[in-house]
C-alpha cells in the first residue's frame, strides 16, 4: 500500500514507546493517524507533536472501542491501517512460594484471565473492528483495502520465568494472524504480527542502569537495546509491502531469552 495523504490510520498505544513510534512514522510518511490511548495528558501532546488525533480509548471495554473508532473515522476518514501497540497484563509464576508463609500459592485464574483480555481477546477486538470498516472500502492496487499490525512480544517463543501469562497471551497474538488472514483474503485486508525483543521504551529505561548494560550485552547483534524507530520502520514495510501476509516477524538483533 502507498502510504499517501488520504490514508487513514489507527494507532494504539500510540502515546509513548513503540505506538509512538508507529504513530510518528505513520505520520511522516503523510498518513492522517489517530492515536489511542489512555494517557489523555501525552496522548494529546504526541498528537500535537506530529499532527495526529488524539482519542481516549479504553481497550479493555469494547464500548469505549466502538465509540474511539467511530471519533477517528469522523476526524480522518475510514482506516486503512491499524497497528495496535497497546495492552494490558498482570505478571507472576504459575507455582511460588509464599514468601511470608511459605506455602505455595498459584497465579490465580482471574489474573490469568485479565492478561488474556487485555493482550489476546484485546488484540482480536481491534482487528475484526478495524478489519470490519475496511471491509467496505473501495479496493487499491492488487485489490488491496487494508493492513494490520498487531503487536506480540519474543516473549510468545522465549517466555522466560514470571511470564506465564503474557508469553501465552502473546502466542495467542501470533496464533490469530493467520487464520485472520485467510478469513479476510477475499475481502483484500492483510495483517501480520511483530515480535520485539529488547526495545528502549519508558518502562525499560527505568530500570537500573546495570541491569540495562547487562540486557545489552545479551543481545547478539548490535548489542543494544531496539529503538523504537526501527519498530516503526517495520511497520511502515509491513505496509508497504503488500506480499508481507500472515507472518510473525521477530525483530530482536537475534535475542533468545534464557529461563530467566
Amino acid at each position: 500500500m502507498k502510504i499517501t495523504n488520504d490514508i487513514a490510520a489507527v494507532v494504539t498505544g500510540g502515546a509513548s514507546g513503540l505506538g509512538r513510534a508507529s504513530a510518528t512514522a505513520l505520520a511522516q510518511a503523510g498518513a492522517k493517524v489517530a492515536i489511542f490511548d489512555l494517557n489523555r495528558t501525552q496522548g494529546e501532546e504526541v498528537a500535537r507533536q506530529i499532527g495526529a488525533t488524539f482519542h481516549e480509548v479504553n481497550i479493555l471495554e469494547e464500548s469505549s472501542v466502538v465509540d474511539g473508532f467511530a471519533a477517528a473515522r469522523g476526524a480522518n476518514g475510514q482506516e486503512r491501517i491499524l497497528v495496535h501497540c497497546a495492552m494490558a497484563t498482570k505478571g507472576g509464576k504459575t507455582i511460588a512460594r509464599d514468601k511470608e508463609s511459605g506455602c505455595f500459592k498459584r497465579m490465580s485464574t482471574e489474573d490469568y484471565e485479565f492478561s488474556v483480555k487485555g493482550i489476546l481477546v484485546a488484540s482480536y477486538r481491534m482487528a475484526s473492528l478495524s478489519a470490519l470498516g475496511m471491509a467496505a472500502l473501495e479496493p487499491l492496487e492488487d485489490g488491496e483495502r487494508g493492513v494490520i499490525t498487531l503487536t506480540a512480544s519474543v516473549a510468545a517463543q522465549d517466555a522466560q520465568v514470571g511470564q506465564v501469562a503474557y508469553g501465552s497471551g502473546k502466542a495467542g497474538v501470533n496464533g490469530l494472524v493467520l487464520p485472520i488472514a485467510r478469513d479476510c483474503m477475499d475481502l483484500g485486508i492483510r495483517i501480520n504480527s511483530i515480535m520485539p525483543g529488547i526495545f528502549a521504551t519508558p518502562p525499560m529505561l527505568g530500570v537500573p542502569a546495570k541491569v540495562l548494560e547487562t540486557l545489552s550485552a545479551s543481545v547478539p547483534f548490535p548489542k543494544r537495546l531496539g529503538k523504537p524507530e526501527e519498530f516503526g520502520s517495520l511497520v511502515l514495510e509491513l505496509v508497504r509491502n503488500t506480499y508481507f501476509n500472515g507472518q510473525n516477524l521477530r525483530l530482536d538483533g537475534a535475542i533468545r531469552m534464557p529461563a530467566r
